[in-house]
């Protein structure tokens, strides 16, 4: 499939996984609460009051400039429910409780700023009806939608939240910056498909967009979706003592209708340009950056750019704590140059997909190059100590900050990307899980491992009484690595499961980036709780109809159960007779390969059409009642499709991530 449609941002899996997790802006019940913020925690968060310009209020300026309209109440999606609820949020008011970073919490307020806003002649934006904006731009006789949000329901109320405040007029195209889920999954609330299809919309995306957009978080979507519950504080309480912020924007919107409309123009060429119902605009391709298929927007006639998620008032990932193949800091850095020296000395205003713009001409420039240098420095430092021997750890270590002349700029702080993980992340880009280390070459598994180091410890008991005695003196980082050996060891040791959720809610509070409290908070919730049920979710139609057949036999691979298909060796030919294809999986040595076209002699051949494929996969249909129906056909030895389908194994989506 190539590294490029590997890669992921925002993704698919997550937005499925999405759909059964919790309503936005409530939460699950938590049969053990947190605990409160220690002394320790809260004269921690003080100290950053003297650390940063918190005088400084631009920002909430910029935040607000230009209101039209609020964000009102709560999203409805399927059945009634609430799939956004802004109001949650309504205790983010006043100064920093001790239980929530300074930093972060300013982070959180400027982001609970939610509305419909003019960000400058014809440019619109709707911003806080999901973790990202949609951009309105008005031709000369209709509207042209950037980036339509994550699902339907959110999009639609966007719009309509558009539509009531400024003249009533048609979506005539929507362009998609980029190829992560929460800038298309709502294309749907503001087009009809059948418009699209007659030509009287145009959707215009990036090269690469469908590859990307449908194959991410597919083969490992799984394991990314649990994850990024973590990430995103899917099950935490919005609160003081819970979930406050995600970085980028509030949340992401739960439990919608996520779309996909294909686009019917693809921008190959950089610098490529056209007009759109009287618009000009310019685009810039930025390729593996913040996603694997991006670009950037120009609008000259009113010296406007669109940085996409390019550029924001965060530092980025370069690797997701959910999990992801690495990004290229360095050519991240190189096309935000691009950027700065192709539009910076022209730019009145950028905006991007997620918070506020920048306006005034010195201050873009001032913000590209900033940007540009934060993760080059993040790359070109990594690698010196790299080279010199450090180790990832060691990086971080060396490395905790920016220089103080980004470090001291909000929109450089680690909100949402972080120092500490993004340089570990560019280590593992150029050499790798390995340190070079063989100590670490062939460890013993971690639960093993935990087991020999408690009892060489002195056992449980003497691993607790020191973990206590640290926690005591405010040590709540050594005291999450000491219990996780003794829960590693033994999940059933409920002092270690409670001293450790304890020492998680410390550092979640004292947390400066948002998804780093998630993840805190989400670990302790599950050592306080267990691991939460009713995960997974149905795929959307859209995204289903929309993956290659090659990443679904691809997929089927990963399913392959070898205990369960022993030395068996076949070949199945699929023959899809709406798409005239045929594909040939061959099972052979308990590993699954296909290609294209027919085999020689193949022992069994399915006949079906590519819906009935998708009825099947999005369980609207079992294989069983389309064998009875007769739109899929068996031929030759039906007992190697069986043999097949009973080896393929279905993933429990609620699985541990702090115990063993």
């Amino acid at each position: 499939m190539g590294q490029r449609r590997k890669q992921q941002g925002f993704t698919i899996g997550l937005a499925l996984a999405l759909a059964s997790w919790l309503a936005p802006g409530g939460a699950r019940a938590q049969p053990v609460p947190p605990d409160p913020p220690t002394p320790f925690t809260a004269a921690a968060n003080a100290a950053w009051l003297e650390r940063l310009p918190f005088a400084d209020r631009a920002d909430f300026e910029a935040a607000s400039r230009g209101l039209i309209a609020p964000v009102a109440g709560p999203v409805a999606g399927p059945g009634g429910r609430p799939v956004w609820n802004p109001r949650a949020y309504d205790f983010e008011q006043g100064a920093a409780p001790p239980s929530v970073n300074p930093s972060l919490w300013r982070q959180a307020q400027l982001n609970a700023i939610a509305g419909l806003f003019k960000v400058a002649d014809r440019i619109y934006q709707v911003r806080g009806l999901d973790i990202s904006n949609m951009t309105i731009l008005e031709g000369d006789t209709g509207l042209v939608v950037i980036d339509p949000l994550l699902s339907a329901e959110t999009a639609r109320a966007a719009l309509d939240l558009y539509l009531a405040n400024r003249p009533r007029r048609p979506v005539v195209a929507v362009i998609y910056t980029h190829s992560h889920v929460d800038h298309f999954g709502g294309v749907r609330g503001v087009i009809d498909a059948a418009d699209v299809a007659a030509g009287k919309v145009q959707v215009i995306a990036p090269a690469g967009f469908m590859e990307e957009a449908v194959s991410e978080n597919v083969i490992a979507g799984n394991a990314m979706s649990r994850r990024a519950q973590y990430m995103y504080g899917a099950f935490l309480p919005r609160g003081p003592l819970g979930q406050v912020d995600a970085g980028l924007g509030k949340a992401v919107a739960a439990g919608g209708t996520l779309t996909l409309v294909a686009p019917t123009r693809s921008i190959e060429r950089d610098g490529e340009a056209m007009r759109i119902d009287g618009i000009e605009i310019e685009f810039q391709l930025t390729p593996g950056t913040e996603a694997p298929a991006e670009m950037n927007l120009w609008f000259p006639r009113w010296n406007a750019l669109c940085a996409a998620e390019n550029a924001t008032h965060t530092m980025h990932n370069i690797l997701t704590l959910r999990g992801a193949p690495v990004r290229d800091a360095r050519a991240w850095s190189q096309y935000l140059d691009t950027t700065l020296a192709r539009y910076g000395t022209r730019a009145d205003v950028l905006f991007a997909q997620h918070h506020w713009p920048t306006w005034g001409n010195a201050a873009v420039q001032e913000f590209l190059a900033d940007q540009r240098d934060m993760y080059r420095y993040v790359h070109d430092q990594t690698l010196r100590l790299l080279n010199k021997g450090l180790k990832p750890l060691e990086i971080a270590a060396a490395l905790p900050s920016l220089p103080p002349g980004l470090a001291g700029k909000w929109y450089a702080r680690d909100y949402y990307g972080s120092m500490s993980h993004n340089v570990r992340a560019v280590y593992q880009r150029y050499l790798g899980w390995y340190d070079g280390n063989p100590a670490t070459l062939d460890p013993l598994p971690q639960a093993e491992s935990a087991r020999r180091l408690v009892e060489a410890m002195g056992g449980a008991d003497a691993v607790l009484a020191r973990a206590r005695d640290a926690y005591a003196r405010g040590e709540y980082r050594w005291v999450a690595q000491l219990l996780n050996h003794v829960v590693f060891a033994d999940p059933r040791n409920s002092a270690a499961r409670t001293l450790e959720a304890q020492a998680f809610e410390q550092l979640a509070y004292q947390s400066e980036n948002a998804t780093w409290r998630n993840e805190y908070l989400a670990g302790a919730q599950e050592l306080r709780n267990g691991v939460p049920g009713g995960l997974g979710g149905v795929a959307s139609p859209d995204v289903v109809r929309a993956i290659p057949l090659e990443l679904f036999f691809d997929y089927l691979g990963v399913r392959l159960d070898p205990a369960r298909i022993g030395s068996a060796r076949f070949t199945i030919d699929w023959v899809f007779t709406d798409l005239n294809e045929t594909h040939a999986v061959t099972l052979r040595n308990q590993a699954l390969t296909h290609r294209k076209g027919a085999s020689p002699k193949p022992d069994a051949t399915i006949t079906l059409t590519r819906g009935t494929l998708d009825a099947v996969s999005l369980r609207q249909t079992t294989m069983q009642q389309a064998l009875q129906s007769g739109a899929v056909r068996i031929e030759g030895h039906g007992e190697a499709v069986a043999l097949l389908f009973g080896a393929l194994e279905t993933f429990e989506p609620a699985f541990p991530i702090v115990t063993p």
